[in-house]
């Protein structure tokens, strides 16, 4: 197998999970952080089960594509000698109910039905590949991946895989034909039809001022760290991380949050709660990155 996309953290997650350390969501924002990620990490397994099994083929994680003027996302996709295989992962927990084609969360809670995202996707990724000369059967299921699903009155489809039948169907999917410039052509293709999802939608408004300032642990992300030597200690759990590593990823959360901020000296020195002097900061960002200088001010991309 030929990972050819690999599976990245949304930027709508990663930025949710910044702030959620640095400020208090709402409810909202909140339950729409805990869904992102659970999203997340039921593709994350869904990775695992395929990734080893997956033989003769080329696999692509969170595609993002678009037809006309229709954006469609996949979550997973695999190219084999014989067709595409197409893969809406769910991580559903608990008990739900299927009736008159819809899906319900119980007792009462009607959601999306998967199949019909399912259906949609397909129809526009075969619509898309036609566009660009590409002729291949497209197969699409919907993969309930966390183990404590349940579904209720299930329709009998061969497009839903239950989590105790994951690892026997995608068994199923390996073959003894190869692959050929064609298949490679075609995943080159769908690589560079893939949009690079830079809108964040419904982010909570915020300002550098009003975030919590400091330097996070790597591993229980509180802010209880100090410096000790040339390392930061967690007085919460006892981690430690070389100031420079610390240091780095609290320049990438920045960046993240703030896209069109200048780094400069003074900017992280503040927003990494002063942990470091001055030139301690400036010493490690001339080493990692390339000094500009604007006026009379300095700063670093």
């Amino acid at each position: 197998m030929s990972l050819y996309k690999l599976r990245t953290k949304p930027l709508h997650l990663a930025t949710l999970e910044i702030l959620q350390r640095r400020m208090t969501l709402s409810p909202k924002a909140s339950n729409d952080y805990t869904r992102w990620l659970k999203g997340f990490e039921g593709e994350q397994r869904f990775d695992q089960f395929i990734e080893p099994i997956a033989n003769e083929s080329y696999l692509l994680h969170d595609l993002l594509l678009k037809k006309q003027n229709t954006t469609f996302q996949i979550d997973s996709l695999l190219i084999t000698p014989e067709k595409i295989y197409l893969f809406e992962i769910k991580n559903y927990e608990g008990d739900f109910l299927y009736e008159d084609e819809k899906f319900y969360r119980l007792p009462n809670t009607e959601i999306l039905n998967p199949l019909h995202q399912l259906q949609r996707a397909a129809a526009l990724l075969g619509q898309l590949l036609k566009s660009h000369g590409h002729t291949i059967p497209i197969e699409g299921y919907v993969i309930f991946i966390h183990p404590h699903f349940h579904l209720y009155n299930a329709p009998l489809t061969p497009s839903i895989i239950f989590p105790t039948q994951i690892k026997p169907f995608l068994e199923q999917l390996k073959t003894a034909s190869l692959l050929t410039s064609y298949h490679e052509r075609l995943a080159q293709d769908l690589n560079d039809l893939h949009l690079n999802d830079s809108a964040l939608n419904e982010i909570p408004s915020y300002t550098f001022d009003s975030l919590q300032k400091g330097m996070s642990c790597f591993q229980c992300f509180s802010f209880s760290v100090r410096l000790n030597g040339h390392r930061c200690l967690c007085e919460n759990c006892g981690a430690y991380e070389a100031y420079r590593d610390a240091l780095l990823r609290n320049v990438d959360e920045f960046k993240m949050l703030f896209p069109d901020e200048k780094i400069r000296t003074k900017l992280i020195y503040e927003w990494g709660g002063k942990l470091g002097s001055y030139k301690r900061i400036r010493t490690v960002l001339q080493k990692h990155f390339t000094k500009k200088r604007n006026n009379r001010w300095m700063y670093f991309e």
